[in-house]
């Protein structure tokens, strides 16, 4: 017989809570139906991956994370199963990704910053490529920001060092992971700048403020930044790292929901309207990026502060739910 799923995942919608002020029931049904609620249509993807779990909290994700730190080559998949072409997103920020995983060019006026970098097989071809068809000058990175050591976002961390001189930051924490692991396709990145809790990263005529969030790993990093839609200034919330693919216990859930509260209410000081991350799979960065808008038309990613605000309920109640689980 296949595994039981929590009921909360096959109960209709008539039966969500009563109300956005009503107390969640500390169960992880309680959590789960919060956690739905809060997504609407906007997060199912981010529901789906967090929150619809078999009730033991078993993670088929482990599964690929203990092959690859068995030192198993991972086979590099088809192009046409991730290649995605670059595109503009707001007046000064392009969308150099895959259909999965996210890369995120900001240009200043003194260059550009680039967040998280993907797989190395991606990176020339998304990265380099991409900027170079966007009218931009690859040469022209002067920061690369990782938002956690995991190969999706930071296997092109070195070839951008090597070949154009990026500086790149990350935690302290998330280095020394790195440092201490097995190789990278591509090579490791070389420890570079360390990032601080709060730190303001100015290059240019741009500011972006790093905020450490641990959980997903140590060291992750999650960011606050304005950007401009047809020369209006908002806000974006970046979240650095969502998956629950780490070693479970009660207290690194403890970790991931206070990070989690953590970005969500310097979202809400911020005054945040949008949301980004690094798999399309949580804020559709691959969809949203692939939408045709009238020049007049605003960004589909802004979805108000209170989809920010719900964005971050989904992390929160998800990881509720799954430390009710975790029997550790």
């Amino acid at each position: 017989m296949g595994r039981k799923f929590s009921a909360a995942l096959v109960m209709t919608a008539g039966l969500g809570l009563a109300g956005a002020g009503a107390q969640v029931p500390d169960t992880v049904d309680g959590h789960v139906l919060a956690a739905q609620k809060a997504a609407g249509l906007d997060f199912s993807g981010t529901l789906n991956v967090l929150c619809v779990q078999p009730s033991d909290g078993a993670d088929p994700t482990l599964a690929m994370m203990r092959a690859v730190a068995s030192g198993k080559p991972r086979p590099i998949p088809a192009r046409d199963t991730w290649y995605a072409e670059p595109a503009q997103v707001f007046d000064n920020v392009y969308f150099v990704g895959t259909k999965e995983h996210s890369s995120w060019a900001i240009k200043t006026s003194a260059g550009i910053i680039l967040i998280d970098t993907m797989f190395n097989y991606a990176a020339e071809a998304e990265i380099v490529d991409g900027l170079k068809k966007l009218g931009l000058n690859p040469a022209d990175i002067k920061y690369v920001i990782i938002s956690h050591g995991h190969g999706d976002h930071d296997e092109g961390a070195r070839m951008l060092q090597d070949k154009y001189g990026a500086r790149v930051i990350m935690d302290a924490a998330d280095w020394d992971a790195i440092e201490k692991g097995r190789d990278k396709p591509g090579g490791k990145p070389k420890r570079d700048i360390e990032a601080k809790d709060g730190q303001q990263l100015t290059l240019g005529d741009q500011t972006i403020t790093i905020i450490k969030t641990p959980g997903h790993t140590l060291g992750t990093l999650s960011y606050l930044f304005p950007v401009k839609d047809h020369g209006k200034t908002m806000t974006v919330a970046y979240s650095g790292g969502m998956g629950f693919n780490f070693p479970r216990s009660k207290a690194r859930f403890d970790t991931y929901i206070a990070s989690t509260e953590k970005i969500a209410a310097a979202a809400k000081a911020a005054g945040a309207t949008i949301v980004f991350s690094n798999h399309s799979m949580y804020d559709q960065a691959w969809i949203r990026s692939r939408w045709v808008r009238k020049p007049s038309d605003p960004s589909p990613f802004i979805i108000g502060a209170d989809g920010v605000a719900r964005y971050f309920t989904v992390l929160a109640e998800c990881a509720k739910a799954a430390k009710i689980r975790t029997k550790s």
